[in-house]
């Protein structure tokens, strides 16, 4: 059976927890409200002494948390990732089969599975430590070419294409994807991303996507343009057929076939923003599988993510609400039909 959403890309398993004060971030010399990249040793010393807390495990990675999204949303839809043959790597296979009743994973006996844990303060602040472990380690597409070959779309994250052996597992999968008649969807994911590798970008632009989701800060980078003028840019210099450029509380514009629409955002009080966007771009694609108009996929896409930072954690999994959320969005002739 076709796939609605494939996703390739980096698997961590987030581990969340909630401390009373910085004591102890003062203690481990960790600067708070920052991203630490550290080895599976480093990061477990800092989970052993947390341990203790009440510490929440959850499949994580940016592209992950779309396709956790679509799936939750009743999409159906497939990740594919590295992860270790180990306890974390089984809870990992665990999570994303809740939330899309399967997945494609790869197990490897090499590496430990990457995992961020994520300090969160009494002010909401995240300080985090991320080892990449086997999620960067993954070489070569595999049997993952049936995944993608079968899919409608294929989503990406702009972090598999930074250095490494998942850039070259990423390109194989975009050019399967092409040749299989299939849909490329990239969210750029990081304006780090774009500094990076922005002529890759341009040229993977014009050569494979179809869809690519930005954010401000990204379509600014990748342009040096503001977000009205660069969505234009991005569509005519490298012929995308959907640009999305997220706008935060300012909304979105999604630019389709020649037409740009303005979508507005849902305005809610924010706990934790992290996974807006990867909740925007899997409600976009849930939406855009289906048929629906871009005024249409937009607007769940931003009441998603507004559910999203309005809790603790990248992804919603009150399928009611989101079904309600669904019923509220769907084109006329969809709800009907």
């Amino acid at each position: 059976m076709q796939r609605d959403v494939a996703g390739l890309g980096n698997a961590l398993m987030d581990a969340l927890v909630v401390l009373e004060n910085d004591d102890l971030l003062t203690e481990l010399d960790l600067h708070k409200g920052t991203m630490h990249l550290v080895d599976h040793a480093g990061w477990q010393a800092v989970y052993d002494r947390i341990r203790d807390h009440k510490v929440t495990f959850d499949s994580g990675g940016s592209c992950a948390n779309s396709i956790a999204t679509i799936g939750f949303l009743g999409g159906n839809a497939t990740y594919c990732g590295q992860v270790g043959d180990d306890q974390m790597g089984a809870m990992y296979a665990s999570r994303m089969t809740e939330a899309t009743g399967q997945h494609a994973l790869r197990f490897t006996g090499e590496t430990a599975t990457g995992k961020c844990l994520s300090i969160i303060s009494a002010d909401a602040e995240r300080t985090m430590l991320t080892d990449l472990g086997a999620a960067v380690a993954m070489r070569g597409l595999g049997d993952f070419v049936e995944e993608v070959r079968t899919a409608k779309v294929t989503h990406f994250t702009g972090y598999t294409l930074l250095e490494g052996p998942m850039r070259g597992t990423t390109l194989e999968a975009m050019l399967w994807a092409k040749q299989a008649g299939g849909t490329v969807s990239l969210d750029v994911a990081d304006p780090f991303v774009v500094t990076q590798i922005r002529d890759l970008l341009w040229a993977l632009l014009a050569q494979y996507v179809d869809v690519v989701f930005l954010n401000a800060d990204e379509a600014r980078a990748l342009t040096d343009e503001e977000p009205e003028r660069a969505i234009e840019t991005i569509a005519a210099r490298a012929s995308v057929s959907t640009v999305i450029v997220k706008l935060g509380a300012k909304g979105s514009l999604v630019r389709q076939n020649g037409e740009t629409t303005i979508v507005e955002a849902d305005m809610v009080e924010a706990i934790d923003t992290t996974g807006a966007g990867d909740a925007y771009a899997g409600a976009f694609l849930y939406g855009y599988t289906k048929g629906w108009t871009p005024a249409s996929s937009g607007a769940l896409a931003s009441a998603v993510a507004a559910l999203t930072v309005s809790q603790i954690g990248a992804v919603v999994k009150d399928r009611a609400h989101l079904e309600t959320l669904i019923a509220e969005h769907a084109p006329r002739e969809a709800a009907v039909s």
